[in-house]
């Protein structure tokens, strides 16, 4: 081939920056040209799902309940992802946080106040941190590819939630449908502001992310994750374990995962029905690579996926188009950032054909 990559010596801190504000933009310009093509108003169905929900203010409260689950398990996800273990099971971890802490609430009856509620959310974290033991101790023990198991997992998460709200925990007032009886009140986030969605659960998802920022920047926790995944031969003759490097790596994208199941059910949905599984889990790993595996790129990478899930909520109603829209648009970014940093790590670089000497006459 007359083209090959070249490895930078050095990648651009600016081009970093650069390239996931590019991406957002190819997406929409590439989704404008894609909905011309179809039939549909291009141009009004971007303004939709991009600024509407920006320019709204009675969206607001929409963007920030969407974007508080996804910036939590992206943060988690980060971590792993900088050390290189790839936690692909997020969206089970997820399940079983919120099924926990649902277990604390029908456990507790009709108690609440501060102490349930916080037992709720301790739960939730136990049980997304238990659920990402298995692949851990699988690719610890066994050498088993975590993004196998981890993904496998949220099957079986799954699997485990229609029975229990079809079952044991299946509300007896609830005409039958399967769904857990709703919290009482005392048992449910407080509400930040009246008259709005807004819980606590979203101010935790605004603070956590400078939280992570000091523990990945100066601590030592956050420079063995950083060596593991960036140097692995520096970090074994470091002293740092890789083993127990993933360990902490899926542990923490787990129990983060579990804390938004908790944060979503006692904040939001107050009950867990069939459609509780949302596709928070995988869509925050398209977070956590758009913004860069930086606790703050993950907070405002969180808030541009939300404005895209309400965004294509008011498209739907404005130019009629499908609901797995939005879907679309968060796959084209990632595939867009991915292909991205093959061109800030490396430069294409043309490579002259070698000129091959004529054999001499006879030969």
């Amino acid at each position: 081939m007359p083209i090959r990559l070249e490895k930078r010596p050095d990648p651009s801190r600016a081009m970093l920056v650069i390239t996931p504000i590019a991406s957002v933009a190819l997406t929409m310009l590439i989704g404008m040209v894609v909905f011309d093509a179809i039939g549909i108003n291009g141009f009004r169905a971007v303004v939709d799902i991009f600024l509407t929900p920006l320019l709204a203010s009675y969206k607001w409260q929409d963007v920030a309940v969407k974007a508080a689950p996804l910036v939590i398990i992206a943060l988690g996800l980060s971590v792993g992802n900088r050390a290189q273990v790839w936690n692909i099971g997020a969206e089970g971890q997820y399940i079983i946080g919120a099924l926990c802490a649902a277990g604390v609430g029908i456990a507790a009856g009709t108690a609440g106040g501060f102490f349930v509620i916080t037992l709720m959310v301790l739960a939730g974290i136990l049980g997304g941190a238990v659920w990402a033991f298995f692949p851990a101790i699988l690719r610890t023990r066994l050498n088993v590819n975590e993004i196998l198991s981890s993904l496998m997992l949220t099957y079986v998460a799954l699997q485990v939630l229609s029975y229990l709200v079809g079952g044991p925990w299946k509300d007896p007032n609830g005409r039958n449908f399967p769904a857990t009886a709703p919290l009482a009140d005392n048992q449910t986030l407080p509400v930040l502001f009246p008259g709005t969605t807004i819980h606590l659960g979203v101010a935790i998802a605004l603070i956590l992310p400078f939280v992570f920022w000091v523990v990945m920047s100066r601590s030592v926790f956050g420079y063995q994750i950083r060596v593991v995944g960036s140097a692995p031969d520096a970090a074994r003759h470091g002293g740092f374990d890789s083993r127990r490097t993933v360990w902490l790596a899926l542990l923490a994208g787990g129990a983060m995962a579990g804390l938004a199941g908790a944060l979503e059910f006692t904040g939001m949905l107050h009950k867990i029905d069939l459609g509780f599984p949302s596709g928070y889990g995988f869509t925050a790993i398209i977070v956590s690579f758009l913004g860069r595996l930086n606790p703050i790129g993950c907070l405002i990478a969180g808030i541009v996926l939300a404005v895209t899930y309400v965004g294509g909520q008011v498209a739907q109603t404005t130019v009629h188009i499908p609901n797995a829209t939005a879907g679309i648009f968060q796959a084209m970014m990632l595939f867009l950032i991915l292909a991205s940093d093959v061109l800030v790590r490396y430069r294409l670089r043309y490579v002259p054909p070698v000129k091959r000497a004529p054999l001499p006459a006879g030969e």
